[in-house]
């Protein structure tokens, strides 16, 4: 059994990366899905398709590359787990390689970038770092 589906997903991410593929798919829920919303918005993905099955259904993830065949996402970083939860308030919120990365937040008022939970002036759960 699957501890933290978060974490999974973004180690899929992190691996069809580095293996140059051009897409990768990850199991589907709520959360996931916003997650996946927010990567394609801030240009880190080239597209996100969901996918009906006869279970929970699938994310399909197209991912971005330069013209260099580098990897456009350089690193995705798990921060707030289920052991060790990590919030930060408004004040509080962490910038990701001085404002070149991204903080993705679980917010009030739902799945948030932190540029995007300081301009609504709410805090949350900090759940990951893309660079």
């Amino acid at each position: 059994m699957m501890t933290d589906p978060i974490a999974d997903m973004l180690t899929r991410i992190r691996n069809a990366s580095k293996a140059k593929h051009e897409k990768v798919d990850i199991p589907s829920s709520k959360l996931k899905v916003e997650i996946a919303k927010i990567l394609k918005e801030e240009g880190y993905v080239k597209n996100v398709k969901l996918v009906k099955d006869r279970r929970q259904g699938v994310i399909r993830v197209y991912l971005k590359y330069t013209d260099e065949e580098l990897p456009v996402i350089q690193g995705l970083k798990r921060i707030s787990r289920p052991g060790c939860r990590v919030y930060a308030g408004n004040d509080a919120i962490p910038k990701v390689l001085a404002g070149l990365g991204t903080a993705i937040l679980s917010t009030p008022k739902g799945i948030q970038t932190g540029k995007q939970a300081k301009k609504d002036n709410v805090g949350g759960e900090v759940i990951c770092h893309v660079w």
